[in-house]
C-alpha cells in the first residue's frame, strides 16, 4: 500500500536583503517543497546560523547589512553540523574576482542576479542530491 503522506519539506536558509527577491525566493522555494527560513540582513542570518539545525542548503546574498555573505559563509562553515551544507552565493556581483572569492571561501555555487528561477532550482536540487 502506498504511503499517502506528503514528503517532509526540505529546510533552506535564505539570507537576502532585497524585499522583492526575498519574496520571489520564498514563493518559488515553498512551491517546490522547501521550508524557507528567511533572514533580511546579515545579523538575522548570523542568528539563524547559530540557532537552526543544519538545513538542506543555504542561499546567501553577498552584499548585506551588518555581515556580508562572505562573513556568513565563514561562520556557517565553522558551525558544528553545518560544514557540509551546500551553499549558493546569490549576488549582483559579477566580476570574475567575486566569483572566485565566493568559491574559494567555500561556496558550492555562485549565481548572478538577475537569475532564472528554474535554473536556480535545478542547481539547488543538484547540490542537495550530491552524496556527502
Amino acid at each position: 500500500m502506498a504511503d499517502d503522506r506528503p514528503s517532509p519539506l526540505l529546510p533552506v536558509l535564505v539570507v537576502e536583503d532585497d524585499e522583492h527577491i526575498a519574496h520571489l525566493l520564498q514563493f518559488m522555494l515553498a512551491r517546490n517543497g522547501f521550508q524557507v527560513h528567511l533572514a533580511a540582513d546579515g545579523r538575522q542570518g548570523k542568528e539563524l546560523i547559530e540557532t537552526l539545525p543544519p538545513p538542506a542548503c543555504a542561499l546567501l546574498d553577498v552584499m548585506l547589512p551588518f555581515h556580508d555573505g562572505f562573513q556568513l559563509l565563514r561562520l556557517l562553515r565553522a558551525q558544528p553540523g553545518w560544514e557540509r551544507v551546500p551553499v549558493v552565493m546569490l549576488t549582483a556581483k559579477t566580476q570574475e574576482r567575486d566569483v572566485i572569492r565566493g568559491l574559494e571561501a567555500g561556496a558550492d555555487d555562485y549565481v548572478v542576479k538577475p537569475f532564472q528561477p528554474q535554473e536556480l532550482l535545478a542547481r539547488l536540487r543538484r547540490l542537495i542530491r550530491t552524496p556527502a
